[in-house]
């Protein structure tokens, strides 16, 4: 098993450099901001009743967190579309960001046709691709965003563009968005000065992490309207960069039905690495939920972990939780002695489908 303190190891392990990736993502925030800030949309947003961000992995996390962000903020309802298809609902009165990091996502590239369809404002985000190319010959705005990333390291070009256009269009306060952005990457190039590959264990959270999530299952509570985003994407950087099973759910939903899980089989109950996600903004009513739970799990299952938010802002509090979930999935690969770069699964599924 490797080292994860011997920081030549670690970069031997990591060819394509994922944690150079994670520690890059405030550079990678700041660049998307002076992206944002220059760009030029074409929407009317007097025309606008509702909003769509149709997009697949890292997009649509990108478009869900804006979505927890912007729930007490907007005055107007907002979704995130995982589909081939969009609601019927959809149409000329709905604004759609098509959000696709390599432009060849082909679920978003069906939804972009059935939105042009119905007439609705579009404005797609991408690296280039096919999306790039029908939204520019279609007369679509197109946020062109910085390729050279894996798609699910690249939450902060999909997440500030997506924000700030909002804000551009006057559908959020820019007043409130930017200052929230700012915080959120001065407070990141704090936390990764903790959590890089020079800080040992000892004084790691995110490498103590990847050390309880070896050989067990992590299992990621957040809360619904503040952490519930970022449990989802905990769940998914460690499949996709650790090659290795999570789950995760939501508080309250999860108390009425998953806690009575919890019982047997005890031998796999004592392999569950639980962690709550937590925030000063969470429901005082989900708070004592959580203390509740957090008692009664751990009377059954391996260990329990509460990881609390830093920082004033949502963003930030939101990227502080992200950030440490980043980084603890880099290293649990590297503990798994896999490259946390590589999908070959979705490579292979992708392959079979285009012959199809």
């Amino acid at each position: 098993m490797i080292n994860i303190d011997d920081v030549q190891a670690l970069k031997q392990a990591d060819p394509s450099n994922m944690l150079d990736a994670v520690y890059g993502l405030p550079e990678q925030m700041e660049q998307a901001l002076s992206i944002a800030e220059s760009m030029q949309l074409n929407v009317d947003k007097n025309y606008i009743k509702n909003i769509i961000v149709t997009g697949l992995g890292g997009s649509a996390i990108g478009g869900d967190l804006v979505r927890v962000f912007a729930a007490g903020r907007l005055n107007i309802p907002m979704a995130v579309n995982r589909d081939y298809v969009l609601p019927s609902y959809v149409g000329e009165d709905t604004l759609v960001f098509a959000s696709s990091y390599s432009g060849n996502t082909e679920e978003t590239l069906s939804a972009y046709d059935t939105a042009k369809a119905k007439g609705a404002q579009i404005i797609a985000i991408t690296t280039g691709g096919q999306l790039f190319k029908k939204a520019q010959a279609d007369g679509y705005s197109v946020i062109n965003i910085p390729a050279g990333l894996q798609p699910r390291a690249a939450i902060g070009v999909s997440f500030v563009p997506l924000v700030m256009a909002l804000a551009k269009i006057g559908l959020l306060d820019e007043n409130d968005v930017k200052p929230q952005i700012l915080e959120a990457i001065e407070l990141l190039k704090i936390m990764r000065n903790e959590l890089n590959p020079s800080k040992v264990e000892a004084d790691n959270l995110s490498k103590q992490l990847a050390r309880k999530f070896y050989n067990n299952l992590p299992v990621i509570y957040g809360v619904v309207g503040t952490s519930e985003v970022v449990a989802q994407r905990w769940k998914g950087q460690i499949c996709e960069n650790a090659k290795a099973p999570a789950h995760y759910n939501i508080f309250p939903e999860w108390n009425h039905n998953e806690l009575v899980g919890t019982e047997v089989p005890i031998d796999l109950l004592k392999r569950f690495q639980v962690i709550m996600l937590r925030d000063k903004n969470d429901h005082p009513r989900i708070q004592k939920r959580i203390d509740i739970t957090k008692e009664i799990l751990k009377q059954v299952e391996g260990g329990v972990t509460e990881i609390w938010s830093r920082g004033n802002g949502d963003i930030a509090r939101i990227f502080s939780l992200i950030y440490i979930g980043d980084y603890a999935s880099v290293y649990l690969a590297l503990l798994n002695g896999v490259d946390p770069s590589t999908v070959e699964k979705i490579d292979l599924l992708k392959n079979k489908l285009a012959k199809m």
